[in-house]
């Protein structure tokens, strides 16, 4: 191993206390790369004929929620009336119909749509019934395989679900995170355990093809008592899916805010050890009864039926446009978010201009390792893929990562199939950054 090829056991140490700061890799290179003066040629970019062989998805941000939880680093707002709310959701149409009429996109087909947030199912039915119809008018759903919908189960009532599910959405995504009321109220959770019981049983009724639910392993005041009682009622709901999260304290998160008056270093939450024992716990039950871990964050009950569309397409490649304040695109190999402010958001797309802030132009090289990182995530990275897609040897040309994987009994080749232990898959996110370019490591890289 030469001096510019770094240790994985360098890059990111397992250090056993939660200290304020991201963990969860979920793009390359690093935002802390991405530019304002990039930005600015992305019209060029939009002009230009797009590869018909790449898939489109479609993201639209609902930046809106009941409370704002203390764990929370997503750009939400709290105190929109229905005329701010309504204000936003013409300029997030008028962004995409922008996008719509752009050489690059005009003409093709999503084959998946998503809606995060922020809180999508704060919306009234009205509201959904208007966005979605106008979205579908734009970039037409024809062509969909999986159409994704968070929702706060505390937000929810049959009637609201019933026209979700009629909207054309395929995948409900419950953001439950523990089953316990008092552990969801000191957390800042809006909704409560009664909540979840009813907005699952809706949500069977309504015939959603898949229901996945969001599971938060360290929330404050978890105990093993507790997590063990949270996998005993997800396993008699029985979800199509589960997501599980290991919970990290960013720094424009109300915990941080707190540890930060309190002149605290460590976050009041679980040791990352007891979380990732906390996942495999949950992990081995639900194996016990028939699930199948398909990344270090998700198990589902039957992986011929249940799919992630929108996870796999953006892991492969997939161009993303994304709609809203500060969301997050890719096209053409180029990165780029939003404004962040609403307001400021608002004001460009009324204005004709396109509301991003910073962008990045990728390499060859650097879309790579971005779906080889991503990829990783799922516990097996095949080295045939990469060959074909960007005719590169990742044996060789990782030859130090993977020898080094494989000398902690970490991970091992298969074949042509790279295949991580469960311990590495709990671990995953610490791994990555060892495969990196030397100039981004070290960087602010969440």
């Amino acid at each position: 191993m030469n001096d510019s090829t770094p240790s994985i056991s360098k890059v990111h140490a397992d250090a056993e206390e939660t200290t304020a700061g991201n963990y969860f890799i979920s793009n390359y290179p690093p935002f802390h790369f991405w530019d304002a003066g990039t930005a600015t040629h992305l019209e060029e970019l939009l002009q230009t004929p797009s590869p018909s062989e790449t898939p489109l998805g479609v993201y639209f941000h609902i930046p809106f929620c009941r409370k704002r939880c203390h764990f929370c680093y997503f750009r939400v707002y709290t105190d929109r009336n229905a005329s701010e709310i309504q204000r936003y959701l013409d300029a997030g149409i008028r962004e995409l119909e922008r996008y719509a009429q752009a050489p690059f996109v005009n003409g093709r087909k999503p084959s998946f749509v998503y809606f995060g947030g922020g809180t999508p199912s704060y919306l009234s039915v009205p509201q959904l019934r208007s966005l979605t119809d106008r979205m579908k008018a734009l970039l037409s759903w024809d062509s969909v395989e999986e159409v994704t919908f968070e929702a706060e189960p505390g937000t929810l009532n049959e009637a609201k679900v019933m026209a979700i599910r009629e909207l054309g959405v395929t995948r409900l995504s419950l953001g439950v995170e523990n089953f316990d009321s008092h552990i969801l109220e000191i957390n800042g959770r809006a909704h409560r355990a009664d909540e979840i019981q009813r907005a699952f049983r809706w949500a069977r009724s309504a015939g959603f093809p898949q229901i996945n639910v969001d599971l938060i392993a360290g929330m404050v005041e978890e105990t093993d008592e507790n997590w063990r009682e949270n996998v005993r009622k997800l396993i008699e709901l029985g979800p199509d899916c589960v997501t599980i999260y290991q919970m990290e304290v960013p720094y424009n998160t109300g915990i941080f805010k707190r540890m930060k008056e309190e002149g605290q270093l460590v976050a009041p939450v679980a040791t990352w050890n007891t979380k990732r024992e906390w996942v495999g716990y949950a992990f081995s039950e639900l194996e016990k009864v028939g699930y199948t871990v398909t990344s270090g964050y998700t198990a589902v009950r039957d992986p011929a039926r249940t799919r992630f569309v929108y996870r796999d397409a953006l892991w492969q490649g997939a161009d993303l446009i994304g709609a809203g304040v500060a969301s997050f695109s890719h096209i053409g190999g180029v990165h780029f978010q939003n404004a962040a402010e609403i307001g400021q958001y608002i004001d460009r797309v009324e204005s004709a201009q396109l509301p991003v802030s910073r962008a990045m132009a990728t390499t060859p090289e650097e879309r790579l390792i971005r779906e080889l990182i991503l990829q990783m995530k799922l516990g097996r990275v095949n080295a045939a893929y990469f060959s074909a897609k960007f005719s590169e040897d990742i044996r060789r040309r990782f030859e130090p990562q993977w020898a080094e994987l494989e000398a902690r009994c970490l991970a091992q080749w298969q074949g042509e199939i790279f295949v991580l232990t469960r311990e590495a898959l709990l671990r995953v996110d610490t791994l990555l950054p060892a495969f990196f370019l030397p100039q981004h490591q070290n960087a602010r890289y969440t």
